[in-house]
């Protein structure tokens, strides 16, 4: 770890385990509950981006883009350490080590991935828009078109959803994968972080409401949601 200038602002207690640098937000609990999923060794560290933690010179030494979350596996590829960000390619990253919540099957797995990249390029930028203009400073603006766009897309996006969930389980049918790890956070914190369950008319999809109660019915689900704790 002291090749990483982020142990010096967070300390390893666990040297040998996964170091996470992260914050419960729905992007930082993707990589807490897969850990929690997995079961891998881990600590966590809370980078508080209310202080502009993220954005200190040893965070950015990890994530130039100076985002949470990150990690750095003391025992990555070849057994050297390896630090990664964006949690997309950390899921991807930890299925592959562990071989877990990513199908063998290559038809299969790449039609997860897309599923995870649907998360990433569509529902987290659109459900954090409406986030920024239903509850936070963006609820000051007097043109109320931005929020309506986003409103509109992320009902759009919900549809997409609730539409492949149609008589599925999970993402990928009967099989509980990193497309639904990485999603679960940001519908959860849409309807209760964001409060903003009666705008989107989230209870017209009952696909969705139905997968997101199974996945936080997950013990590990549970208590990846808390880490780091705020």
């Amino acid at each position: 770890m002291s090749a990483f200038p982020v142990a010096r602002r967070w300390p390893a207690q666990h040297p040998e385990r996964i170091q996470l640098y992260s914050l419960n937000t729905p992007n930082g609990v993707k990589v807490s509950i897969m850990l929690e999923e997995t079961g891998l060794p881990y600590e966590a560290h809370l980078v508080d981006i209310g202080k502009d933690e993220s954005h200190l010179p040893e965070f950015l030494a990890l994530n130039p883009n100076g985002k949470i979350p990150a990690i750095v596996d003391p025992h990555g590829p070849g057994g050297k350490p390896l630090g990664l960000f964006e949690s997309g390619a950390i899921l991807m990253y930890l299925a592959e080590k562990t071989g877990k919540f990513l199908p063998a099957d290559p038809a299969r797995r790449w039609e997860t991935i897309q599923w995870v990249f649907f998360q990433m390029a569509s529902i987290g930028p659109m459900f954090g828009q409406v986030g920024f203009f239903h509850k936070y400073a963006g609820r000051e603006y007097e043109d109320k078109r931005p929020l309506a766009r986003y409103v509109n897309e992320s009902k759009r996006l919900l549809g997409v959803l609730d539409g492949r969930l149609a008589g599925h389980e999970w993402i990928m049918g009967d099989e509980y994968t990193i497309a639904d790890i990485a999603t679960l956070g940001w519908v959860n914190n849409l309807i209760t972080w964001y409060e903003a369950r009666e705008l989107v008319e989230y209870d017209r999809f009952a696909h969705v409401d139905a997968w997101l109660q199974r996945g936080l019915a997950r013990p590990a689900v549970q208590r990846g949601l808390k880490i780091p704790s705020r």
